[in-house]
């Protein structure tokens, strides 16, 4: 694939790159896993072995997707086809970029599903619909909303409109404007429920359970969490960061923003952490995790205590923003993509892109109801096989195969410019991306498989396929090696 059109938009600072790369990173995982998994897995034991995990693991193959869409200057496709040209590699290192296009726009099909309960949830707390709601018309509500697949596109339809509006706009007047606005808007939000959550006489409780050291509930399985949790909750294989990374100055600095970024993920996770379990404990109600913890568990918390109505609409504009901040970010890659490489205005593409994706998305509405009983990939519905298919293979294959294109195929300068370290660290971070984030995304990986049943043959294609890029690599056209 020949040079192609390069990116022409840019970021105003590196703050803005930041605040956009943050808004990516912070979904609706932060708000009902993180937290959970936390408490679950010996609280600071388990932070300290996550933040190891981002330190090794997360924040360089960060740092690498970054570098590679700011030295490739393109969309993910054609800047992994630009970077192997430059390097003597294999043309099929695009197919890289390819993978995390792909990705993105496949997990904005389920996503904006997902985000339109939250839209949902907060049209409804607005009302008052949760006013001395009771478990189990809680429960019930969730399970109504979950049976109607009306209900459930109306609102699929609401986010998908919203995000292709904000991203249609450009980078200026799309991205970079909602995300100004909407990422400080979450901050403060955030901060103001802490404040509450101080006042709700459980913070003590919700700070032990989060924060209380206990390594006799720190597990193998608990390291394989924090290891997968590090590599996912930080948008890495999607392409988003590395298209977000073309926009970037090369004056901005890839080393801060990185560790700013994986900051800041972390920060809101744990005080999300901190909000959610104050209200749920004072309210002597059980801890959990995932959907049923934001739309069954809190609107009971907060139906029941005194200001719930102000601090429940509070909470589920917060969540809303979080799942649009992740949402856009889910198809700027594939729209760039279409506009450098295939010549559609930015406009048009989004439109065209976003129905297709809504339309996917319609798979996952009917996962729900209509579909439950339908299977696709094993014994999963059409929502579970999405979900299995970018969150098990795409994802992970997409971060490993960044780390070892740029510790393997780039020249060592190439990186260093990018990457502004010098010696020792720069060794380090490249000995890391060659055996240390590859290999520990390998055992996440296979673990996983495992965990969910997959036959072995799945193990060996995705080994098989990291071979043949490592083969790759270390090869220019023509065999001689680098």
């Amino acid at each position: 694939m020949g040079q192609l059109k390069l990116s022409t938009d840019a970021w105003s600072s590196q703050t803005v790159f930041i605040l956009a790369a943050v808004g990516s990173a912070v979904g609706l995982g932060n708000l009902w896993k993180f937290p959970y998994i936390t408490g679950e897995n010996g609280g600071g034991a388990f932070v300290l072995v996550y933040l190891a995990c981002v330190l090794l693991i997360g924040i360089p193959v960060l740092m690498s997707e970054i570098a590679l869409g700011r030295a490739g200057k393109a969309n993910p496709v054609q800047a992994m086809s630009n970077l192997a040209r430059e390097n003597g590699a294999s043309r099929l290192w695009a197919l890289l970029g390819l993978n995390g296009v792909l990705a993105g726009a496949l997990i904005l099909s389920f996503y904006t599903v997902i985000a339109g309960w939250a839209v949902s949830y907060f049209v409804q707390s607005i009302s008052g619909a949760f006013v001395d709601i009771t478990a189990s018309e809680a429960g019930t509500h969730f399970e109504g909303l979950m049976a109607s697949p009306y209900e459930l596109l109306f609102w699929h339809t609401v986010v998908s409109l919203a995000t292709i509006y904000i991203v249609s706009k450009g980078v200026k007047q799309g991205l970079e404007k909602a995300i100004s606005l909407m990422l400080p808007a979450l901050l403060l939000i955030l901060l103001v429920l802490l404040g509450y959550a101080t006042t709700t006489g459980a913070f003590g409780q919700s700070f032990n359970f989060l924060f209380a050291a206990d390594f006799s509930k720190l597990t193998w399985e608990s390291v394989l969490i924090a290891m997968g949790h590090a590599f996912f909750t930080l948008s890495i294989g999607l392409g988003t960061m590395m298209v977000y990374g073309s926009y970037l100055s090369k004056k901005g600095s890839i080393v801060k923003a990185s560790l700013w970024i994986a900051f800041a993920d972390t920060a809101i996770a744990l005080i999300a952490g901190l909000v959610i379990f104050s209200i749920v404990f004072a309210n002597g109600l059980e801890a959990g995790s995932g959907p049923g913890l934001l739309f069954e568990t809190l609107p009971v918390a907060f139906g029941q205590m005194a200001g719930g109505w102000f601090f429940g609409t509070l909470f589920f504009a917060l969540v809303v923003m979080a799942a649009l901040s992740s949402a856009i970010s889910l198809i700027e890659p594939v729209v760039s993509w279409f506009d450098q490489n295939w010549g559609i205005k930015r406009e048009k593409a989004v439109w065209i892109l976003g129905g297709i994706i809504w339309t996917l998305g319609v798979g996952t509405v009917l996962s729900f109801n209509a579909w439950q009983d339908v299977h696709f990939l094993g014994e999963r519905t059409f929502f579970g096989s999405v979900d299995y298919l970018t969150s098990y293979i795409m994802l992970p294959l997409g971060g490993l195969l960044m780390a070892v294109f740029m510790a393997w195929v780039m020249k060592k300068d190439q990186v260093q410019a990018q990457i502004d370290l010098k010696a020792p660290w720069i060794n380090w971070l490249l000995l890391d991306l060659k055996w240390l984030a590859p290999v520990a995304v390998l055992v996440v990986f296979s673990s996983s498989l495992v965990e969910s049943d997959s036959v072995i043959w799945m193990i060996a294609l995705s080994l098989s396929v990291y071979a043949i890029y490592v083969w790759n690599a270390l090869k220019k056209e023509g065999g001689e090696k680098i």
